[in-house]
């Protein structure tokens, strides 16, 4: 052990005959440890509130979607959807038909957007767990499952055969629109079903068969606007993506889960940027009484210090000492505070001690990858404090006596 380290931890240990200096370092170091237990405990609740979020959407998003790369639809081969059978990385995979629609039932109207889908939808996403009653439609049916939002805009109830729900959309073509039936198709639907995900997709989206879709938009038999894969665990995602782009070439583009909510990623991840950066600041401030904390213990050890020097310790070496003990007291301050928050995180997660609703806690998220952020934060920090308070030492402020 080196010599200044020894005395650093000496005199981290010892207290000073002056109280006041004693009480000016408990503050720095309780500060030290409230400032890391806040940090890692704002950082789980965003990590949670991130999950939260994303688990609504993760219900209804594939692993990975092929859209079109040109235009809003593109054409599927059999020997292409062969192909694709069989690779062995893919669970299952769903053609699907999709575009914005008119919406009408009796006196009221809203606009939203239909997808068409196949049989295999439902292997694909878990779209059963989103339905709130009612049930899924039957293929080759003029049956639907909207959203809780569109429901209740155009009060819509369930098999409510006396009430259907018509829906129009523009006819593709040039020239000037003469009436109504000549400028959009139209096809009357019932509703089978009402899911709940989140308040967005609620007020757009409904459910409907690929073929009734395909009829409404006038697409041809094997025209569609995108697939959607599920994929085996583990598989390598990049690896099956350019399996996918070697069948279907260049008339899709491939996006994940995350590349499909980049805008709704991109905010969560702006968000825990700014809090981070806040409690940073806050951090900042708190470690001011760390560096006052030092000065006060120097000048306090003057006469030590001149003693040392008198022995043979250089300035540098005085210097050392203050720095390791500033160190030291910001990692142990930082553990102690890791140690809290994570006492504090774990009784949450057990005993949902902070609700948002009557039912539903608050929800957090411990990363390990939060715990090596804070522990670093709290060491660069401490780090620099402690240089700004040693270089303080001059050779005449240790002759001084």
């Amino acid at each position: 052990m080196s010599f200044p380290l020894h005395i650093a931890k000496r005199y981290l240990r010892s207290k000073s005959t002056n109280n006041a200096i004693n009480f000016i370092t408990y503050i720095a170091l309780i500060g030290v440890i409230l400032g890391s237990a806040s940090l890692f405990i704002v950082l789980s609740g965003f990590a949670g509130l991130k999950d939260f979020t994303l688990q609504f959407t993760s219900q209804v998003d594939p692993d990975l979607k092929a859209e079109a790369a040109l235009g809003k639809s593109f054409f599927l081969t059999q020997e292409e959807i062969s192909r694709l059978e069989n690779l062995k990385d893919i669970v299952n995979f769903s053609k699907i038909v999709e575009e914005r629609v008119f919406l009408a039932s009796d006196d009221k109207n809203t606009l939203a957007v239909i997808k068409g889908v196949d049989e295999h939808f439902q292997n694909v996403v878990a779209v059963d767990s989103t339905l709130d009653y009612g049930s899924w439609f039957e293929q080759k049916s003029n049956q639907l499952v909207v959203g809780w939002g569109i429901s209740n805009s155009l009060s819509l109830g369930v098999l409510n055969f006396t009430k259907p729900l018509t829906i129009y959309v523009p006819k593709p073509g040039k020239g000037q629109i003469t009436s109504t039936k000549n400028a959009f198709n139209s096809i009357k639907a019932i509703n089978v079903g009402v899911f709940y995900i989140n308040e967005t997709l609620n007020d757009t989206y409904i459910f409907a068969p690929i073929d009734l879709a395909k009829n409404l938009l006038n697409y041809e038999s094997n025209q569609i606007s995108s697939i959607e894969f599920k994929l085996n665990d583990g598989a390598d995602e990049n690896q099956v993506k350019n399996n996918i782009k070697a069948i279907l070439g260049d008339k899709v583009i491939l996006k994940n889960r995350a590349q499909l909510n980049d805008a709704l990623y991109k905010m969560l991840n702006t968000e825990n940027l700014a809090v981070y950066l806040i409690f940073t600041l806050v951090l900042i401030i708190a470690f001011f009484n760390v560096i006052g904390s030092l000065i006060m213990m120097i000048l306090d050890k003057k006469q030590s210090l001149n003693t040392l020097f008198n022995i043979g310790a250089t300035v540098k070496d005085i210097r050392k000492i203050f720095f390791f003990q500033g160190s030291l007291m910001s990692v142990i301050g930082g553990l102690m505070g890791l140690v809290l928050a994570l006492i504090i995180t774990a009784l949450q997660k057990v005993f949902s001690l902070v609700m948002i609703t009557p039912t539903l806690p608050y929800p957090i998220t411990i990363k390990v990858e939060n715990f090596f952020i804070v522990f670093l934060t709290i060491s660069v920090l401490g780090i620099v404090a402690s240089k700004i308070a040693s270089v303080r030492i001059t050779k005449t402020l240790v002759q001084q006596l």
